[in-house]
């Protein structure tokens, strides 16, 4: 079992930056995939950011340019940098871990962290 655990949503203007934080503990060992999601009001779930244990990333369209999401292997944490956030990034942000390199659903889900971009 991994358990997930984010930090360092909060309420922030357009235009200004978070950086959110999810620490895995348990079996640490077994993860690959590592991937933010978020999920606004009314809205489906859906994928913000991935990395691999190799460091492979991939991005949704709408974040590219604007989020770096890296991870520290050694500290079993990933992150998700978010520059210039818009009202529409206002979400729930989830942190979540696989043991597959590309999961098309991931095992493991923190239970999340709200992010509030006011205009």
């Amino acid at each position: 079992q991994v358990q997930l655990v984010e930090s360092g949503g909060g309420l922030v203007q357009a235009g200004g930056s978070l950086r959110l934080s999810c620490v895995a503990s348990g079996s640490t060992l077994s993860i690959n995939a590592m991937g933010w999601y978020r999920q606004a009001p009314g809205k489906q779930r859906e994928l913000v950011a991935s990395i691999s244990s190799g460091g492979s990333k991939n991005y949704a369209y709408s974040v590219k340019g604007r989020s770096t999401i890296s991870r520290d292997n050694a500290k079993n944490t990933v992150y998700l940098q978010m520059n210039n956030l818009k009202p529409e990034d206002t979400a729930v942000y989830y942190c979540a871990a696989d043991s597959h390199y590309y999961p098309k659903v991931y095992e493991y889900w923190g239970q999340g962290t709200q992010v509030t971009v006011s205009s």
